[in-house]
């Protein structure tokens, strides 16, 4: 009788120690379903851009040695609108500055111009044609302004420099001396010339993915003075050094554009979910 009441004693105090052991024991943690999303931190990056758009040009005036000597001049100057075509590669700093520099055709603009002038014994009408296109290349910074619903407004500027061309020129002048009408036609040679340029930005952009976004954008941009070569008679005549100059031709230019981003991670995508039994 007393070896059953050790043998139940001992069992007692084996289940105790089990018991006891098993409480100091670590939980161990469900095994997670997938790992966390890692965390996405701020960074810069390579972009790709085209753009087009159309221009709406402007002129201040224009002006020639020879009407020195007149008392007043009223001019009424207007291109009509022409394309824009660019490219350009720029780099993402992080979410609020980027940069890039951009190279642009600017397409052939007609231009139309009438000036009337005073002179000493008389009054004229010169009626002015001609060509205008321009290359230019700008190198740009902008600020993004915060990002709401994929939208995201900027503004930006841009300095560099402007190849203006002008070809075609003509002009046709109507004296009038108070004795009769005396007609002449002058012609322009063709001519280019390289102007500091400048330009102000302002527009939205809409990311349609991770690596594509979409801008439509304002533009003012002035790009110097253009010049013709120097003016003749139609019999070739040129006595002296002539060129029309076209002083100040700025731009309000309405442009669509597109970037590609070149350095965007791809988007996280946890692992599938697994499930046993």
């Amino acid at each position: 009788m007393r070896s059953v009441k050790s043998l139940i004693a001992a069992g007692a105090a084996t289940l105790i120690s089990s018991a006891s052991y098993a409480a100091d024991m670590a939980i161990a943690p469900p095994p997670p379903m997938y790992a966390p999303p890692p965390v996405v931190e701020d960074f810069g990056g390579w972009y790709l851009r085209g753009d087009i758009g159309f221009s709406n040009q402007r002129v201040d005036r224009l002006n020639n040695v020879l009407d020195a000597g007149n008392t007043t001049s009223v001019q009424n100057n207007n291109f009509s609108t022409a394309g824009i075509f660019g490219l350009g590669v720029g780099y993402k700093l992080n979410n609020w500055f980027r940069g890039d520099i951009t190279g642009e055709w600017r397409g052939n603009s007609t231009f139309h111009g009438t000036d009337r002038i005073s002179y000493p014994g008389g009054v004229g009408i010169d009626t002015y044609r001609a060509i205008k296109n321009e290359w230019v290349v700008l190198a740009n910074a902008y600020v993004d302004l915060g990002t709401w619903w994929c939208i995201t407004p900027f503004i930006g500027a841009g300095v560099g420099g402007a190849r203006v061309a002008i070809n075609g020129f003509t002009d046709q002048g109507l004296a009038n001396n108070g004795g009769g009408a005396l007609p002449g036609v002058a012609y322009g040679d063709n001519a280019a010339k390289w102007n500091f340029a400048w330009a102000a930005h302002a527009g939205i952009a809409y990311k349609v993915t991770p690596n594509f976004t979409v801008e439509l954008a304002y533009r003012y941009l002035d790009m110097g003075d253009g010049v013709t070569g120097d003016l003749r008679t139609f019999d070739g005549v040129n006595t002296i050094n002539n060129p029309m100059t076209f002083k100040n031709i700025t731009s309000h230019d309405l442009k669509l554009g597109v970037r590609w981003d070149l350095s965007s991670p791809p988007a996280y995508a946890p692992p599938p979910l697994i499930r046993k039994g």
